[in-house]
């Protein structure tokens, strides 16, 4: 297809709801005696996918949810790291500063396969490299296609929040515990606890939750946090 040297550059794709050739679900697809199937994927969308199957695509109409918002972008990011900073001149020491600096955001996805992946970058050596690496970024992109929990988050926050124990006071440590309650109740948006931590953070800096993403895996002012 004459589109895809371009599409090779993208870190993820946006597509048109319902579009015979755009869209990614329900759509009508004609058999041969002219029929519509209602349950398609359109025909320029299915190739892609089948092209780039790593690539972050999403139909336009779902983004309206917050949670599947949320997804998408931090998907486009991930990939365009991988694509960008990291797969280019790959190297063991490389593929396990990723996994590191990602492995919280994959816990929050997927703990089985956060750990899956913590396997398969164990495994990892200079004249495996190639076929590791291809085996990883399959998982990574597969995994985060799962959209986070907030069960999954709240074991996230509480992991961090180990990273702070004698950091904290009495009275800090508690009200921790009560903005995680909330937000595993539903009553706050995933942006307050985050926010909360950083703030402990920044008077007692950890050098690896610093190097984490998960606390800021996109520009702070696409706001995504404030509505999951």
């Amino acid at each position: 297809h004459e589109q895809f040297p371009l599409i090779e550059q993208y870190s993820g794709m946006i597509v048109k709801r319902a579009s015979p050739s755009c869209g990614m679900e329900r759509v009508k697809i004609y058999n041969d005696k002219n029929m519509p199937h209602p349950e398609g994927t359109g025909v320029f969308t299915r190739e892609i996918m089948a092209k780039f199957p790593l690539l972050p695509v999403e139909e336009e109409g779902r983004l309206g949810d917050p949670g599947l918002r949320e997804n998408f972008i931090q998907r486009v990011f991930i990939y365009h790291r991988w694509r960008t900073e990291y797969a280019p001149e790959l190297s063991v020491t490389k593929l396990t500063d990723f996994h590191a600096r990602h492995k919280l955001i994959f816990m929050s996805h997927d703990q089985d396969r956060s750990r899956e992946l913590g396997r398969i970058v164990a495994n990892a050596r200079s004249d495996n490299l190639e076929s590791v690496a291809v085996e990883y970024i399959a998982l990574v992109m597969a995994t985060l296609k799962k959209v986070a929990t907030r069960k999954n988050h709240m074991n996230v926050l509480q992991h961090i929040q180990g990273y702070l124990k004698r950091q904290l006071d009495r009275d800090d440590k508690q009200e921790l515990v009560e903005v995680f309650e909330r937000y595993r109740c539903g009553e706050i948006p995933l942006i307050v606890p985050i926010t909360l931590l950083k703030h402990h953070f920044r008077k007692a800096p950890d050098d690896y939750i610093q190097q984490s993403w998960y606390l800021s895996p996109y520009p702070e002012e696409l706001k995504l946090r404030n509505l999951v």
